[in-house]
């Protein structure tokens, strides 16, 4: 997966194809509401494996019902890559089986 910056235009478009997720400054961020803690706490669980397979990791909080990420490339000096909506992509898949929304 390429780590070279994306342009501000493919930004764009990539979000829009994530309904949820938000540009907050460099940042790609998209916050779930879970039914209860331990199932925020399995879906914290789950992104942690997905992040572990993709070598790419999201700043992540578990509050009680709610899990909230907010990503970027650090090693493009912070810019947005493809891997951030890569991580994004299987962050929804994966949110739809926790009952996220």
């Amino acid at each position: 997966m390429s780590v070279e910056p994306l342009s501000q235009k493919d930004v764009e478009e990539r979000l829009a194809e994530l309904p949820g997720w938000s540009l907050e400054g460099d940042r790609i961020t998209r916050s779930f509401q879970l039914a209860s803690h331990f199932a925020a706490t399995a879906m914290v669980v789950h992104i942690a494996q997905i992040q572990e397979e993709l070598g790419h990791h999201s700043d992540l909080k578990l509050g009680y019902n709610t899990v909230a990420l907010s990503v970027n490339t650090h090693s493009a000096g912070g810019a947005l890559t493809a891997l951030d909506f890569e991580l994004a992509g299987r962050v929804e898949e994966l949110a739809v089986g926790h009952g996220a929304v």
